[in-house]
């Protein structure tokens, strides 16, 4: 046998010597690329949207693959077939000649100057007057207006809630299974801005309208005194002694920080699965057995549970707007650069955005009326235009032109396409007209965003990944193996991508006023009990989770998710709505009267009353 084993080895060497040491490895002399014309959209196969295809992974069948995948077999052949398999070798075939656009950051139209519109002031007020006067029988969150009426009325102190809030987040975690949406909290803290805000009430000298509501940030920002962990066990070994800008004007306008959120570990995924000692799985307040959607999970968890109207997260593949429609609250991603990052770990700088996760579009109005505007400490948005919120409170919809493109709208489960078409006929009805438009390269854009998104995160990961590779959570280590796969050459061909998409937004844009699609492809996925040991990773659900999401963070435009109905099985669906760069007050437009469509809002299974 063995010279057998022999002859065969020798006979292997010549053709093992030619592959590596004659034939040329750099490039292929037939190689077929598809040039693009520059400015010039590609029609020509246009179909609906590819599902990825990954098997979903658990237990031992996922520490197999973290281990193969990351050995020399996992890089040179099992995730190169992956990358082909799923079409994410694409860019190597473009020839695209666009200089690349590595920010989204786009400069600020010149607006004509509106001096008798109405201040943003005199637009909230009238906002909150309206929520009271359409406050609809049976089940309601309690958003910002309540807790002000509570506050105005002497009924409540922000005291008298605050320790409330600290009942319930001792009880919350106590229950089968716990919530854990708040990770990090501490009483001494809650209680000193409560009370600061009790004695500006008593003496009339209140900060904002956030003034004595309640806020958590999810763990990706520094919040003083919290651990800044980001979802890890090794990151935030010390309390935070400095805040992140979002945290530090929160405080400037008087909300109480109740803690920091749970997330996906890292942000490197869109369920919320984060079995790690720190943190573990938060659960979907509407079907505690399913998850919340991530990476921004437990700021989502937190608003639809009562135990805040307000949170804010970060959104690189829709991790604002994907927890937001899986938990039935409002959620909102800004324009690139509209708030401020600095604070945030920046695991990805050409997709992030920072946003609010409400329990209305008015709370969301208010948010971000307050949070956006310039930071000399971030580097992008300095030249952005004034945040306002102008025509938002007008009577309906006439004047406005909703781009649908039906293709790419259907892309998703039966149930949820049939409360989306509704929702725009409801739309319409107020007066919007209905214009059919044509989203040109979505595989492109498909395909770009998953490589800037993890190239960048594998980048500013490498130390940890070198250092804590142990210390991750498998699906993480999984995600970054991947991401290994990419090359400078991919990730610059997908930046010439983004070039051409956001021309072709622009000229959409011209037609247009905003792009609907539904928020999320499906509802929340299941939770199994693997998963609270192991974690797991299913590829497949991040691809289709991240469909409508990824064109709003590879081109920088902002996007709102709003609520609009249940599945059969009780779960939240939600339409999505994008506009230009800087144009978010179409959105909150738009926003307020498709909550309007929705005609009861049901109860989620964990909810506290904090003003009860």
């Amino acid at each position: 046998m063995a010279p057998l084993l022999l002859l065969l080895l020798l006979s292997l060497l010549p053709a093992a010597a030619y592959l590596c040491c004659v034939r040329r490895h750099t490039g292929n002399a037939g190689a077929v690329f598809r040039r693009r014309e520059p400015g010039r959209a590609e029609t020509r196969g246009r179909s609906p949207p590819r599902d990825t295809w990954a098997p979903r992974l658990c237990g031992s069948g996922l520490r197999l693959f973290v281990h193969v995948a990351n050995t020399a077999f996992g890089q040179i052949c099992l995730l190169p077939f992956f990358i082909r398999l799923n079409n994410l070798s694409l860019m190597r075939s473009l020839d695209i000649h666009e200089d690349p656009t590595f920010i989204p950051e786009v400069a600020a139209e010149v607006m004509e100057d509106k001096s008798e519109a109405k201040s943003t002031s005199d637009i909230i007020e009238q906002l909150i007057d309206a929520r009271s006067d359409s406050a609809s029988n049976g089940f309601s969150f309690k958003g910002i207006k309540d807790y002000l009426d509570c506050y105005r009325s002497g009924k409540l102190t922000p005291s008298q809630v605050a320790k409330n809030i600290i009942a319930v987040l001792e009880d919350c975690d106590k229950s089968t299974p716990p919530l854990r949406a708040i990770v990090q909290w501490d009483q001494e803290q809650i209680m000193l801005m409560a009370e600061a805000s009790t004695a500006r009430y008593r003496n009339k000298c209140t900060l904002s309208y956030l003034d004595g509501i309640p806020v958590c940030l999810k763990e990706e920002f520094k919040v003083v005194p919290y651990h800044h962990r980001v979802g890890t066990v090794y990151l935030g070994t010390e309390p935070e002694t400095e805040d992140a800008t979002v945290a530090k004007k929160l405080r400037e306008a008087g909300a109480i920080i109740i803690g920091v959120s749970n997330m996906h570990e890292l942000g490197t995924g869109t369920t919320g699965c984060n079995p790690n000692r720190y943190h573990k799985i938060p659960r979907n307040p509407y079907k505690p057995n399913h998850f919340t959607g991530g990476s921004s999970s437990g700021s989502a968890a937190a608003v639809a549970a009562g135990l805040c109207p307000v949170a804010i997260g970060t959104d690189g593949g829709g991790s604002v707007r994907i927890p937001a429609s899986f938990c039935g609250v409002v959620g909102l991603k800004g324009t690139f650069g509209r708030i401020s990052s600095h604070g945030s770990l920046p695991l990805s700088y050409s997709t992030v955005s920072v946003g609010p996760i409400c329990t209305s579009v008015a709370d969301a109005a208010i948010v971000y009326s307050i949070l956006a505007e310039p930071d000399p400490l971030y580097p992008y948005g300095l030249k952005q235009p004034k945040a306002t919120l102008s025509d938002m409170c007008a009577p309906d919809l006439k004047g406005l032109k909703l781009g649908v493109d039906w293709t790419f709208f259907k892309a998703c489960d039966a149930e949820v396409l049939s409360i989306c078409e509704k929702a725009v006929e409801h739309l319409q009805s107020l007066g919007a007209s209905m214009v059919a438009v044509s989203l040109p390269e979505m595989e492109e854009v498909r395909v770009a965003h998953v490589i800037c998104i993890l190239s960048e995160m594998r980048d500013f990961l490498q130390p940890d990944f070198n250092k804590h590779y142990q210390d991750m959570n498998l699906d993480t280590r999984a995600n970054l193996a991947v991401a290994s796969q990419f090359t400078a050459l991919d990730y610059i061909t997908a930046n010439r991508q983004r070039t051409r998409s956001m021309r072709f937004l622009r000229e959409i844009f011209t037609t247009v006023n905003c792009i609907l699609t539904p928020a999320v492809a499906c509802t929340a996925p299941r939770i199994y009990e693997s998963d609270l040991l192991t974690g797991s990773s299913d590829l497949s659900f991040t691809a289709r989770s991240m469909r409508f999401m990824q064109l709003g963070n590879f081109t920088g435009i902002p996007g709102l998710v709003v609520p609009i109905g249940y599945s059969t099985a009780g779960l939240p669906i939600s339409l999505q709505v994008m506009a230009k760069w800087w144009d978010e007050a179409v959105l909150l437009r738009i926003g307020l009267k498709l909550e309007q469509f929705r005609y009861q809002t049901k109860k989620p299974s964990i909810y506290y009353d904090i003003l009860a």
